[in-house]
């Protein structure tokens, strides 16, 4: 019997999914094919891999551990490819990166063309995942590198620190702070603090940085992006902390919005990039981190 790694892919798939639809578009296939090739694999194998319930779907216990295994093989054709690819040229080729979504649209502008005009053969796939889903797609060797905030959990990865971000305050341009040309994190006791929901690594930041103030977050709201906080603190509803990215160039110009440098010590995160020990794409990665601690700005 043959096994096609493309059914393994859906299974894997649906592994990872427990849904025949979302199986099927992570796989860019109709759901009715995917469905009958699942259907094939298991006459083929002589064993069922798939419970099929209404509105859920599990794996038996043999799905499961055909599914672990043929991820194994799902990621070894990848690496033969991948390494026959950075044998020809290291340099070119598609490059999986990841990033924050409090990095990724703020550290682009200052990058992407310049990593376009240093490695014209290397085709850059962007995507962007908080950190958790992040690590566990890099771990699933659905991606090839993130950046993000560190430290992360290291198992079995590699990290390599590309810049230091520190962070500015954000007010109101009204705010009796916004008179001083530098602040204190004491500057902000008693102050309302807008942050991002749970699951943003900023979110943590922010907190930590403020816990030995009195500054009070606001219970009532959660926001789901940066550009969100900068509009409640231009309406005035409270403050927040931003990475310095994040206020340069256009996002620096919001009505009703002002910023603030911290004193010394400045406040500040570690951005870095991640990726796995067994990488045949070390070499890539290694010249686009180079490029973006050169060019971000911020060294």
């Amino acid at each position: 019997m043959e096994l096609k790694l493309k059914d393994l892919r859906y299974l894997v798939a649906v592994a990872e999914t427990r849904h025949f639809g979302r199986a099927a578009a992570k796989c860019f296939v109709s759901q009715p094919t995917l469905s009958a090739q699942l259907r094939k694999l298991e006459q083929n194998l002589g064993v069922q891999l798939i419970e099929r319930r209404p509105r859920r779907i599990t794996l038996t216990e043999a799905g499961e551990e055909i599914a672990r295994r043929a991820r194994e093989m799902i990621e070894t054709g990848e690496a033969i490819l991948t390494a026959a690819q950075t044998r020809r040229d290291p340099l070119a080729g598609q490059l999986r990166l990841a990033l924050l979504p409090t990095i990724g649209p703020y550290l682009l502008p200052q990058v992407a063309l310049r990593i376009r005009k240093a490695l014209p053969r290397l085709e850059l796939m962007l995507y962007e995942y908080r950190t958790e889903p992040m690590l566990e797609r890099l771990r699933n060797g659905d991606i090839d590198v993130g950046i993000l905030a560190l430290p992360v959990p290291v198992e079995g990865l590699v990290t390599r620190e590309l810049f230091v971000e520190p962070f500015v305050l954000a007010l109101p341009e009204s705010h009796r702070l916004a008179a001083r040309t530098q602040v204190r994190i004491d500057d902000l006791d008693q102050e309302t603090l807008l942050l991002l929901e749970d699951g943003h690594c900023l979110r943590d930041q922010a907190l930590a940085v403020c816990a030995r103030s009195g500054v009070r977050e606001k219970q009532d709201f959660r926001a789901t992006s940066i550009e969100t906080l900068r509009q409640m603190v231009a309406s005035g509803v409270g403050v927040t902390l931003l990475p310095t990215l994040a206020t340069r160039g256009a996002y620096g110009a919001v009505r009703g919005m002002t910023t603030r440098p911290f004193a010394k010590p400045v406040p500040s995160r570690r951005i870095g990039a991640v990726w796995r020990k067994s990488s045949a794409r070390a070499a890539a990665i290694g010249a686009v981190c180079e490029q973006i601690t050169r060019h971000s700005g911020l060294n």
